[in-house]
């Protein structure tokens, strides 16, 4: 957990690292586009590989918000936050939905975003998610079948200094208590057979 008044180090690490990724990845898109537009050269191929890009671009742009830095009093413009879900989500196992604010504190989208990677975590054969911001609070549930959340990691919401072994596809669930400290929101979870529900 990071001191208040002090850097987060591993936030300003991930903020580097998804600028650095970004503009080689636009270069890359931009010369596929040259590409396509020669006679002769536009294909299945350059079009598989256009997808790729555009993909991997808005994943970065996802882990950006998700684990980089969020300074207080920033914000998300909620075009760019709803462009990131539509695209890392327009196709997979897993289906989303949002109705986003007009105005998204950077902080509230870090969270959001951990939250969501925390529940593609308990579909492992995919589902449904909203994401709901209304009124100031946050809504967001999980829906599939089996529904499969793992106690343990969900636990970490609530001691967070009692964390279990984790890998690196959970490592948003050691981050979330942090993230919900500096957007100034308790999290609270429920779960029912087929569901887990997200407030706060």
């Amino acid at each position: 957990m990071t001191a208040p008044g002090r850097p987060d180090l591993l936030a300003l690490l991930g903020s580097r690292i998804c600028h650095d990724l970004i503009s080689p990845l636009g270069a890359i898109g931009n010369g596929l586009e040259l590409l396509g537009m020669q006679a002769g050269r536009a294909g299945t191929e350059l079009a598989l590989i256009s997808d790729s890009v555009a993909d991997a671009n808005a994943r970065i742009r996802f882990f950006r918000i998700a684990f980089g830095a969020a300074s207080a009093g920033q914000m998300t413009s909620p075009g760019d936050l709803a462009d990131v879900l539509g695209t890392c989500f327009r196709t997979g196992r897993i289906a989303l939905t949002h109705q986003l604010p007009e105005h998204i504190p950077r902080t509230d989208a870090k969270l959001m975003l951990l939250l969501v990677l925390c529940l593609e975590t308990a579909l492992p054969r995919g589902g449904e998610i909203s994401l709901t911001g209304r009124n100031g609070a946050w809504r967001l549930r999980a829906e599939g079948a089996p529904l499969n959340p793992q106690p343990c990691l969900w636990d970490m919401l609530n001691a967070p200094t009692r964390a279990p072994e984790i890998t690196a596809a959970e490592i948003q669930f050691a981050l979330l208590p942090e993230a919900a400290r500096q957007a100034g929101r308790a999290l609270r979870v429920d779960f029912t057979d087929n569901a887990i529900e997200l407030a706060c």
